[in-house]
């Protein structure tokens, strides 16, 4: 659900206009509409090569996930977590797009830590690997963008903790 539709949703549940600040805070956001679909765009076409230099960073970090016996030994066992990479993008352009965390919360952070744990998967190689993607991502915006894009990429990362 977008900022907007969560004020109006809040305000018609309180049954109430909305408050002055509220009014503010969907001003804020309209004003950055343009930048945010700019970031998400960016992100889309850029996809692939985020990916290959998160997923390069996290190997160095953890070399023991590719060794034999880790988590990502193999091909197909590393393209699983890369695909995990693209959801996780994914995710951060919707919170983006909607200026709300909760659409982030919903389709990804419920269960995610269990999930992870009943694979096998250490939460700790996973909260780096969303470091490891926030760096690649940031480093292909302009800081007024990565301003925007990295309480999306905290807010997954204290998901997971």
């Amino acid at each position: 659900m977008s900022l907007v539709s969560q004020i109006i949703l809040n305000a018609d549940n309180e049954l109430r206009y909305p408050t002055i600040g509220e009014l503010q805070s969907i001003n804020s956001y309209l004003k950055t509409g343009e930048i945010r679909i700019c970031i998400s765009s960016k992100i889309r076409d850029q996809e692939q090569e985020i990916i290959q230099q998160a997923s390069k960073s996290i190997f160095q970090i953890h070399p023991e996930y590719i060794a034999p016996g880790g988590n990502a030994e193999g091909s197909r066992k590393r393209s699983l977590c890369l695909r995990d990479y693209g959801w996780y993008l994914r995710l951060v352009t919707y919170g983006v797009l909607t200026g709300d965390k909760n659409s982030i919360e919903k389709i990804g952070l419920i269960g995610v830590r269990e999930m992870y744990n009943s694979l096998g998967v250490p939460i700790i190689g996973m909260i780096d690997a969303i470091n490891c993607l926030k760096q690649a991502t940031i480093q292909t915006l302009q800081e007024d963008e990565a301003i925007i894009i990295e309480p999306y990429f905290n807010f997954i990362i204290q998901g997971m903790l």
